[in-house]
């Protein structure tokens, strides 16, 4: 009598290979953009993904300024933070993130909350993403792939 014994797979550290990815997000939608990063982060888009591991790639983002909102999000959609303090609620709106000093924040928020909440490795995967505002990047010495996601 024999048995046939189907187990489930699950990567080994040894068996993962990280690539590093180029993101224009000129002209890209801000939710399906980052819903496309935060799959690729994570590894849902290799067939080893093994839930417990970090096994999605290094992102690289550029043109974080000239990113795309539908609809009236772009006056209407509001961030909010607290300080700590009593009374100590801040806002702040889209476009004013967007023409500000610090445009990437919005891809990086965005982003962040699509990933698992409170884990150390939602935090590890979130440490693959870099974003940059304008065209120029320091990674050019890990040779990006440049990758094209699905405009909607």
């Amino acid at each position: 009598m024999s048995t046939k014994l189907s187990g489930t797979y699950f990567a080994r550290p040894s068996d993962l290979q990280k690539k590093w990815l180029l993101i224009d997000a000129k002209d890209q939608v801000l939710g399906s953009l980052s819903a496309q990063v935060a799959k690729i982060l994570r590894g849902k888009h290799k067939c080893s993904y093994t839930p417990h591991m970090d096994c999605g790639d290094n992102i690289v983002i550029i043109n974080a300024e000239k990113i795309k909102l539908t609809g009236k999000k772009l006056e209407q959609k509001v961030y909010y933070r607290h300080t700590g303090h009593p009374g100590g609620i801040k806002e702040s709106k889209v476009d004013d993130m967007l023409s500000g000093k610090y445009p990437e924040r919005v891809i990086k928020l965005a982003v962040e909350r699509m990933l698992p909440k409170e884990s150390p490795l939602a935090r590890k995967q979130f440490k693959n993403l870099y974003v940059y505002a304008g065209e120029n990047h320091p990674h050019a010495a890990q040779q990006p792939e440049l990758v094209n996601p699905v405009k909607r």
